[in-house]
């Protein structure tokens, strides 16, 4: 998209609207009306006169012309950002990858520095473009105006990117997966999976009510290599989630999520192996030699190859779930001997113990085994 387009002459009509208190209604009521409108994630950054970068994670984002290239979205007036936002000429459009409910949790939160720790580049202007998202758009601000409670923002956009990665959505006051409906959920990550594949997970779904149930209160995954890397298509009901963030096309980390380390213990190393790079690249810390963090990764994968099912120890609260969590994963197997799905048990790490040889992990390697056995007889 061109940076020299210009901006054919636009102009913007403000309604007013009074309220008649006869036809008012419940706040609460309107708000969870609008949530049935299921909508992406963006992130809004900008650059202010003095260099600082902003962001505000906002769903309010939409497009509203083609010609000239024009976008939208509204602020809270309460917004602790309002004034970097109000006086600067330009805005970024970050919109976030399913993968990135962290980083929307993060900037939907007031705090001084939220771009610390953040990966970004500066994009025209200065204004922050945010690493892996699914799509960005730069833009001149060419107008403003009053909406009750909020600031609308109107924007011409004069560079934009997109990746191939599917956007996060979030509907009803939570995070959602978006899928093809024709085909269903299973559709987000087998994409050209044959018969006999979707027949292997319909047959190992169908049994993980009975195995829930025998494990006990704990969390059951089944997860499949999609085109992120390791991802949720079945979460198993449990009487004790482990936390509320448990959605179908959730990518997990590759290198510190029990299923990833399933995944790239058993997956041919041509498969992973990029991912399992960049992975680690992300999760290591400043102080860290990056020697030594792959080497840990290394014995983990080896460990997991040796015993036939992976682990994760939970130390500090995990990311995703906001608590601790010790996890276990177990590959199944086709005929042919690959790997097909990972199938992992998650819980909070005071219910869960952490012995290779636990009941627990022991009876989910089993059921997994006889799973495959299954497969592999049809």
């Amino acid at each position: 998209m061109s940076t020299e387009t210009e901006l054919s002459p636009v102009e913007f009509t403000v309604p007013v609207v009074s309220a008649d208190p006869a036809d008012a209604f419940d706040q609460r009521q309107f708000r969870n009306a609008l949530g049935t409108f299921v909508t992406g994630v963006t992130v809004v950054t900008t650059c202010d006169g003095a260099g600082g970068t902003h962001g505000v994670t906002a769903n309010s984002f939409s497009s509203v012309s083609l010609d000239p290239p024009l976008v939208l979205w509204s602020q809270a007036l309460t917004s602790r950002s309002y004034p970097a936002f109000r006086d600067s000429d330009r805005f970024v459009i970050n919109i976030l990858a399913d993968d990135q409910i962290a980083i929307s949790n993060h900037f939907a939160k007031s705090r001084e520095d939220k771009f610390s720790g953040i990966e970004y580049r500066p994009g025209l202007g200065g204004a922050p473009v945010l690493s892996g998202v699914a799509a960005h758009f730069e833009c001149a601000k060419v107008a403003s105006f009053p909406g009750g409670d909020h600031v609308v923002y109107v924007g011409r956009v004069e560079r934009m990117g997109h990746s191939n990665r599917r956007a996060l959505a979030f509907g009803s006051g939570r995070y959602v997966a978006t899928y093809a409906h024709d085909l269903g959920p299973v559709a987000l990550n087998l994409g050209t999976s044959t018969p006999s594949e979707l027949e292997a997970v319909r047959l190992v779904t169908a049994a993980l009510p009975a195995l829930a149930e025998k494990l006990g209160g704990h969390t059951l995954c089944l997860a499949v290599w999609g085109n992120h890397g390791p991802t949720a298509i079945h979460w198993e009901p449990s009487s004790n989630p482990v936390s509320d963030q448990l959605r179908v096309g959730l990518v997990m980390s590759i290198t510190r999520s029990a299923t990833g380390r399933a995944f790239a213990a058993f997956l041919p190393d041509e498969q992973t192996r990029v991912f399992v790079s960049e992975d680690l690249r992300l999760s290591r810390r400043a102080d860290q030699d990056e020697a030594a963090h792959r080497l840990d990764f290394e014995r983990d994968v080896e460990e997991a190859r040796t015993r036939g099912y992976a682990r994760v120890i939970g130390v500090e609260p995990s990311p995703l779930h906001q608590v601790a969590v010790n996890a276990f994963s177990v590959p199944i197997f086709d005929a042919r001997g690959n790997m097909l799905m990972a199938l992992s048990l998650t819980s909070q790490a005071n219910r869960l113990g952490t012995d290779w040889d636990g009941p627990v992990p022991q009876a989910l390697a089993e059921a997994a085994w006889q799973l495959s056995a299954r497969i592999q007889a049809q």
